[in-house]
């Protein structure tokens, strides 16, 4: 059966991209659509967005009225633009979001912008005369859209289904009761089987709620936040969806047309499993120049692609970076985020200036080198959804050191593709990567960990079907929402 899908999300890559969920919401709806069915992505109208886009940007219709409350209506726009055969259409309000002209930007409009955006999403479809069979929400932004179209959408939005995809539990958007009031929703929602958290309006939980289905975005961490370690105070909920057969984990691909060191423009030399490697050691030595590390073949390059924050692990890379340094080894990292661990790289590169580099800004085709040119990448995260990070790296041919936590715990297996540790530690990271760095001066055993790492599927075409099989689901269960304690 094909479906109308939307796939709504804040960021979406290349138009506007922060983190991962970017390139989900650009990747996942291709692969749908290369399936057989009728996908639309929605995003909100950035200014980066339009001039990010690689393909014309047209108006989809006339201007026209969001009535987000009875005190607020928004005079908005919808234009539309194309990504590999999608159509992504580029929704504005009034000044909300093409004031945004920078990345590090796309996470500040508000509460109210996305309560905006929530109402609009619905008029911007019956304004384009399509109406979607599904719409799939990413991560709380969009979390008042499942509320929206069960309250609000009326007998047009009746058999239309959401589903819910949580990418980070830890960010929920928490805010007052009044969020009720910015909607003209009643006050009878207000309980904590439905709209109220903890006293106040949690965007997560009410998405998770009101939503036909509910996801992960790997099977581990739909595990893990049914417990209290890593429930962030929903593991109740979590556990009550699971139970209703609600929840779900799908593990994310990544766009392997894209990340392909086979024919990835930004790389110096391309290479693969057919072609040969030797083109990953001209990476290796190109990257160190452009870093102005020396050009040492022998010395394993330890590499880290992440927003800089102690979920990432970060704390426990600067508590054991003499000892990796000390292999001996050379070390970049690209990230940006957290001053006080950006000041301690930056006084690590100054005491390791022939081994260590810090790069402190967004830079993807710096990335793609880093991806390309290192050997070892380390990801010991304190938790991780999915992460993308391991999946490119081992499509490139550099081997992560990763701790067992969520999506990191179901791809990466020692000694197949990777380096895996328990305890969140820094011991426990310096021995994972001590472990590879041996395997390393082993060139046979290491030729082999990295074969195993390239031949993974890392793709979207199995996760996309069982993503329509959840739509199927939530089109089955098509109900209002309904008390889950």
């Amino acid at each position: 059966m094909s479906l109308k899908i939307l796939v709504v999300s804040v960021e979406v890559a290349p138009y506007a991209k922060v983190g991962g969920l970017a390139d989900v919401a650009s990747s996942l709806p291709v692969e749908l659509k290369n399936q057989g069915h009728d996908v639309k992505i929605l995003m909100p109208g950035y200014g980066l967005a339009e001039r990010a886009a690689p393909n014309a940007v047209e108006s989809v219709v006339a201007p026209f009225d969001v009535k987000v409350n009875k005190f607020w209506k928004v005079r908005s726009t919808l234009k539309e633009t194309d990504w590999n055969g999608v159509p992504v259409w580029l929704l504005n309000g009034e000044g909300l979001f093409d004031g945004i002209v920078r990345s590090e930007d796309v996470y500040t409009p508000g509460r109210d912008a996305y309560l905006y955006f929530a109402k609009a999403a619905l008029e911007a479809c019956e304004q384009a005369g399509w109406i979607p069979d599904v719409i799939h929400c990413n991560d709380w932004h969009t979390g008042f859209l499942p509320v929206v179209l069960r309250e609000l959408g009326g007998e047009k939005w009746s058999q239309t289904a959401s589903v819910y995809t949580i990418h980070n539990l830890a960010y929920q958007g928490e805010f007052g009761k009044d969020t009720l009031a910015a909607l003209d929703l009643p006050e009878k929602l207000f309980n904590m089987h439905q709209l109220e958290t903890y006293g106040g309006v949690n965007f997560l939980k009410s998405g998770c709620v009101f939503a036909d289905q509910v996801n992960t975005v790997s099977p581990n961490y739909a595990e893990e936040i049914q417990t209290e370690e890593f429930g962030c105070r929903q593991w109740g909920l979590m556990r009550d969806l699971a139970k209703l057969g609600r929840l779900r984990g799908i593990l994310n691909g990544i766009d392997v047309d894209f990340f392909n060191p086979e024919t990835d423009e930004h790389l110096p030399s391309n290479f693969g499993l057919q072609s040969g490697l030797q083109g990953k050691a001209r990476c290796k030595a190109e990257l160190q120049k452009e870093l102005g590390l020396p050009v040492q073949a022998d010395v394993p390059m330890l590499s880290a692609v992440s927003r800089l924050s102690d979920q990432k692990g970060f704390d426990h890379m600067i508590r054991a970076a003499y000892g990796l340094l000390s292999f001996p080894a050379q070390w970049v990292i690209l990230a940006v985020g957290d001053p006080g661990a950006a000041a301690e790289l930056r006084k690590l590169e100054a005491e390791w200036p022939d081994r260590f580099r810090f790069v402190e800004r967004f830079d993807a085709p710096l990335a793609q080198k880093i991806y390309a040119g290192s050997d070892i990448f380390l990801m010991p995260s304190a938790f991780e959804p999915c992460g993308l990070g391991q999946l490119i790296a081992m499509r490139y041919g550099t081997v992560p050191v990763v701790r067992r936590t969520g999506g990191l715990a179901d791809t990466v297996r020692e000694p197949e593709n990777g380096f895996v540790f328990e305890h969140r530690s820094p011991r426990g990271l310096f021995d994972a990567t001590q472990r590879a760095v041996q395997a390393y001066r082993d060139p046979q055993q290491w030729s082999q960990i990295v074969e195993n790492g390239m031949r993974g599927d890392y793709g979207w075409e199995s996760s996309a079907r069982k993503y329509v099989e959840m739509y199927e689901a939530a089109l089955a269960s098509r109900k209002t929402a309904v008390a889950i304690g």
